[in-house]
């Protein structure tokens, strides 16, 4: 298990039935089965009362995170089955530079009643570090890559 800022990324376990890797799903409030399309970069979002649990079963995807003011990206991909866990009050985001959309699931935990607000996307305060995100896209595991900070 690995930690950067309050994002936890927990590899998934599985049981071995002859060829075939049995993986245990996340306990959730509420399961969403998520398309992020082709070529797209998305804004930010921010959960006062929810707990993402993210796990991507087709394709790949970065992960924004603004923590601190600063940044941070983590390529996450269906070659590494993780379960990146966002908790509530993290602004965060995703990009998929690839021509494939991405498909993951997200386990949510709710601590509260929704609110309409935590889906309203942000705008980002200064632009993506593309060359980050590449370098993100080139780890085997997920690595936490830090990006420019807002001043």
């Amino acid at each position: 298990m690995s930690t950067a800022r309050g994002i936890e990324i927990r590899p998934l376990t599985a049981i071995k039935g002859g060829m075939t890797d049995f993986y245990t799903p996340q306990t959730s409030d509420q399961t969403i089965l998520v398309q992020i399309s082709a070529h797209s970069i998305e804004d930010l979002f921010v959960h006062k009362a929810q707990t993402d649990q993210l796990l991507v079963v087709k394709g790949r995807i970065v992960l924004v995170t603004l923590i601190n003011r600063c940044y941070e990206y983590i390529a996450l991909s269906d070659r590494t089955p993780v379960v990146a866990i966002i908790p509530p009050g993290v602004l965060h985001g995703a990009i998929n530079l690839d021509s494939e959309p991405c498909v993951l699931v997200n386990a949510v935990l709710r601590h509260g009643e929704p609110n309409q607000r935590d889906y309203i996307p942000r705008k980002p305060p200064i632009p993506y570090d593309l060359a980050a995100v590449r370098i993100a896209l080139t780890q085997t595991d997920p690595k936490v890559i830090a990006g420019a900070c807002v001043s």
